[in-house]
């Protein structure tokens, strides 16, 4: 089976320079990064003198040995509606007044010989 083959990056400037990024990423690759990070390009941490204390490898090891899958637990649905002593709350502290909506009645519609929508009973 014919492997894809890796495009390399190669760009040319507008000065007409080509540049290869792949290339360039090598040679820096042990680099230190720039900041308070302590890590090289490459992701190894960094000790004092820029030695290596530990490689991308452990670090991504110890990340991912440290997560701990969540257990699965049923959603518990709760009303959307205010309960009648949150409404007493929230009108001690309003200058308008909480009014807790009525249920509305359901109306159902029936369609007409026209094709027109109307209330049941109608």
């Amino acid at each position: 089976m014919a492997q894809k083959q890796q495009g390399r990056k190669i760009y040319r400037t507008a000065q007409g320079k080509q540049i290869d990024l792949d290339l360039l990423i090598k040679r820096n690759e042990l680099t230190p990064a720039i900041g308070n990070a302590r890590v090289n390009a490459r992701g190894d941490e960094l000790g004092p003198g820029g030695q290596i204390l530990r490689s991308r490898e452990e670090v991504i090891k110890d990340y991912y040995n440290g997560i701990t899958p969540v257990d699965d637990e049923p959603v518990k649905k709760t009303s959307s509606d205010p309960t009648d002593a949150e409404i007493e709350m929230m009108n001690e502290f309003d200058d308008e007044e909480v009014v807790k909506e009525q249920p509305k009645q359901e109306i159902e519609w029936v369609e007409d010989e026209k094709g027109n929508f109307v209330k049941k009973g109608e």
